[in-house]
């Protein structure tokens, strides 16, 4: 994980945001994702397509991880979500082992983290808030979607 640096970081942060921000456009609840290998190269992306999809597994992390195909680096991949990834996704990460985790942010809704935590992943919190503006304008604009979307 060393080669990972703040800017691989905030690369990877900005493709998730354009990944939730493609959701949006598309009528889906604004979440994104990517993962990075060890050298902070970004290997899949993906957003939440319940609502394109029907599908109610079509969560961002999800999403993401199907991207990703069959591979055997899981180990060794940082994942990136725009939201804190909940119990669905937090257990996609804890199976396929992927050690560390950055979350945009975790103030609009607290997923699994403690979890992932107990199972060993490294998790950062980053509090941007441009992931926090995209929830909150969810939340505002589409109240009923997002109910939904967290089982209400």
């Amino acid at each position: 994980m060393s080669n990972i640096t703040n800017e691989i970081i905030e690369l990877g942060l900005i493709a998730a945001i354009e990944q939730a921000e493609n959701s949006w456009r598309e009528g889906g609840i604004p979440i994104g994702s990517t993962l990075l290998n060890e050298d902070g190269v970004i290997v899949a992306r993906g957003h939440n397509q319940r609502v394109q999809s029907g599908d109610p597994t079509a969560h961002a992390e999800v999403d993401c991880v199907r991207k990703a195909g069959r591979r055997r680096d899981w180990h060794r991949l940082t994942l990136i979500s725009t939201l804190s990834p909940c119990a669905m996704c937090s257990g996609t990460t804890i199976l396929f082992k992927i050690p560390r985790v950055i979350i945009g942010e975790n103030k609009t809704f607290l997923g699994a983290e403690d979890w992932m935590i107990k199972c060993g992943i490294v998790l950062t919190v980053l509090d941007d808030p441009r992931c926090i503006a995209l929830m909150e304008r969810m939340k505002r604009e589409k109240p009923d979607l997002w109910a939904e979307d967290i089982g209400e």
